[in-house]
């Protein structure tokens, strides 16, 4: 039997970065300030993270003039989306993992 826990997805599971594509995932775009206020985190993090998740193609980065000012707008990728999926699936189930079904346990029969 594998252990749920070699699901987790190792980009995703960092708390900022796990927050940040939950977030992305109930929208199709979300502009940078929001998302940095959703997430209460400070402009300098939110880019990093951005970048880690933009690297592993789970996040897309559009930038765009609004007047004259400099916009930035995210959105999941596919990939993003497929990754957080599998990453929830694998939480779910080490949250429901039988401790009753370990080899060698008799303690409770």
């Amino acid at each position: 039997m594998t252990h749920p826990r070699k699901s987790l997805d190792s980009i995703i599971h960092a708390p900022v970065r796990f927050s940040i594509a939950a977030a992305l995932a109930s929208v199709d775009e979300a502009d940078f300030k929001t998302l940095r206020d959703t997430i209460e985190i400070t402009d300098s993090a939110l880019s990093k993270q951005i970048s880690l998740l933009e690297q592993a193609d789970y996040v897309k980065v559009r930038k765009a003039f609004v007047g004259k000012r400099a916009r930035t707008w995210l959105s999941l990728t596919g990939k993003g989306r497929t990754a957080l999926n599998r990453h929830l699936n694998a939480l779910r189930e080490i949250a429901a993992w039988d401790s009753q079904a370990m080899p060698g346990d008799e303690s409770e029969t």
